[in-house]
C-alpha cells in the first residue's frame, strides 16, 4: 500500500512488520521519531512485544544483548553518541554472533556537538564484526530492514546488521513508500526459531574468556562469515524481488557506469543527487555515471573492482574523515585496486557534507570538473575559508 510517510515513521512500520519480541532504545536526535513510534505501537497493542525503557544507550543495547540470546527476535536504533555509548556492548553483539537489527540514523559526532547528518558514527564502528547496510532513500531504508533480518538470522550468517540511513534527510523527511503487507512479509521472513539460545532446559554459556589460544580463531571465523554474506546477499534481494517486486543488488548499484568516463562513488543518500548530476551532463553529452555502494560491510570489493576497472577517473565521495590519514571509504578503494592489473587512471578522493552541510549539484558537478589527470587527495568541497581561522583558535 502507498503511503506518504515520514522516513522514521516508515522504518517503524516495517521494523513492526517483522515482529520482534523485544524492543529497546535511548531517544537521541535524530533517531527519535523511530522509537517513539514503535513504543505507542507497543502501548496501543499494535505490536505484541516488550519495549524496554532504559537510562542510556549502553543499556539498551545490553538489553536487546540479552534478550536476543534467549532466542528472541529484538531490535534497537540509536545515533552518533549514542553509538559510540553502546560501543562496548556493539562489539559484544557481533562476537557472541547474535542477529540483531539496528537502526542507525546517520549523524556527525562530537566535538563540536553537531545534530546533523553525514556518516562519522556508522563508519567509525565498520570494524565491529556488524554488517553495514546504507539506504539511499526511505523506501529503500524500509526493505534493508527486512533484508537485515533474513541475513542476519540466516542460520549460515548469525551476525548482527546495522541499517544505515541519513539522519533528517531520510529520518524525517516525507517520501511515498509502498508498505508491503503483513502477509508478504511473513513469507520472505519466516518466524525467527533458534537452537543457539540461553535455555534452562539446555544450558550453554555464552561470551566465555577466550585465551591466546582461542580468540584468533574466533576473530577468522566472522572474517569468513562476511565472506559468505558477499555471496548471500544477492541471493535474498533476488528472492525479495520476487515477493515484493523491487530489485536490489545489495552489494553496489551501477547508475550510468558502463561507458563513463568519470564516476563518483558514494553510500546513502546523496546517490539521489549524484544521479540526478548524472542525469543532466549526460544530456549534455558527458559520459559520467555513479557507483553506489550499499554493503559497506562487508566490503564487496570485487564488485566494486568489475564496475570501475574500465572507468579512467574516479571520485570517492566521503561523509567521514579518518582524521589525520586517508579518508575511509577512498582508502578502501584504492586497496581494491592495489594489486589489480586493470585499474582507473585517477582516483581522487573527495571530503564532503560533514556536520550536515548541504552537497548540492553544484558541488557534485564541482567533484566531475576536479577529477582531472591530477590525483586528488582528502580534497575538501565547500569548505569556508573565513571560518578556518576561528576553528583553528577554538
Amino acid at each position: 500500500m502507498k503511503e506518504f510517510i515520514e522516513g522514521s515513521l516508515a522504518v517503524a512500520e516495517a521494523v513492526k512488520l517483522c515482529k520482534p519480541g523485544v524492543v529497546s532504545a535511548y531517544p537521541i536526535t535524530p533517531q527519535t521519531h523511530i522509537v517513539e513510534e514503535l513504543a505507542s505501537m507497543v502501548a496501543d497493542g499494535k505490536l505484541n512485544a516488550q519495549f524496554v525503557n532504559v537510562e542510556s544507550e549502553h543499556s539498551a543495547a545490553s538489553v536487546v544483548l540479552g534478550s536476543e540470546a534467549t532466542g528472541t527476535r529484538s531490535y534497537t536504533a540509536t545515533s552518533s553518541q549514542g553509538l559510540f555509548y553502546m560501543m562496548e556492548v556493539v562489539f559484544n553483539i557481533a562476537g557472541m554472533r547474535l542477529p540483531i537489527v539496528m537502526t542507525c540514523a546517520n549523524r556527525a559526532v562530537s566535538a563540536p556537538i553537531n545534530i546533523w547528518n553525514d556518516q562519522q558514527d556508522s563508519i567509525s564502528l565498520r570494524d565491529s564484526g556488524w554488517v553495514q547496510l546504507f539506504a539511499e532513500d526511505i523506501q529503500e531504508a524500509v526493505d534493508l530492514h527486512f533484508i537485515a533480518y533474513k541475513l542476519a538470522e540466516d542460520k549460515s550468517i548469525m551476525l548482527p546488521v546495522m541499517v544505515c540511513m541519513d539522519g533528517f534527510i531520510l529520518t524525517h523527511g516525507i517520501e511515498t513508500v509502498d508498505m508491503p503487507s503483513q502477509e508478504q512479509v511473513d513469507k520472505y521472513l519466516p518466524k525467527y526459531n533458534t537452537t543457539y539460545k540461553l535455555d534452562v532446559t539446555n544450558p550453554i554459556s555464552m561470551g566465555l574468556l577466550a585465551g591466546p589460544d582461542y580468540y584468533m580463531e574466533t576473530r577468522f571465523a566472522i572474517e569468513e562469515t562476511h565472506k559468505d554474506i558477499l555471496k548471500l546477499l544477492p541471493k535474498l534481494t533476488a528472492d525479495f524481488a520476487k515477493i515484493f517486486g523491487r530489485t536490489y543488488n545489495g552489494l553496489v548499484e551501477e547508475y550510468q557506469v558502463k561507458d563513463a568516463e568519470k564516476v563518483i562513488v558514494a553510500l546513502g543518500s546523496v546517490c539521489g543527487t549524484v544521479k540526478e548530476v548524472v542525469d543532466e551532463l549526460r544530456s549534455k553529452g558527458k559520459k559520467v555515471g555513479l557507483l553506489k555502494i550499499t554493503s559497506y560491510r562487508p566490503f564487496p570489493a570485487e564488485a566494486i573492482y568489475e564496475a570501475l576497472k574500465n572507468v579512467p577517473k574516479v571520485a570517492v565521495l566521503d561523509r567521514a574523515v579518518s582524521l589525520g590519514s586517508f579518508a575511509p571509504v577512498s582508502s578502501e578503494i584504492k586497496a581494491v585496486f592495489t594489486s589489480k592489473k586493470k585499474k582507473p587512471q585517477v582516483i581522487s578522493n573527495f571530503v564532503v557534507g560533514l556536520g550536515g552541510r548541504d552537497i548540492t549539484k553544484e558541488s557534485i558537478k564541482e567533484m566531475f570538473k576536479l577529477l582531472s589527470a591530477k590525483e586528488l587527495t582528502n580534497e575538501f568541497i565547500d569548505l569556508k575559508p573565513e571560518l578556518l581561522k576561528e576553528s583553528y583558535e577554538q
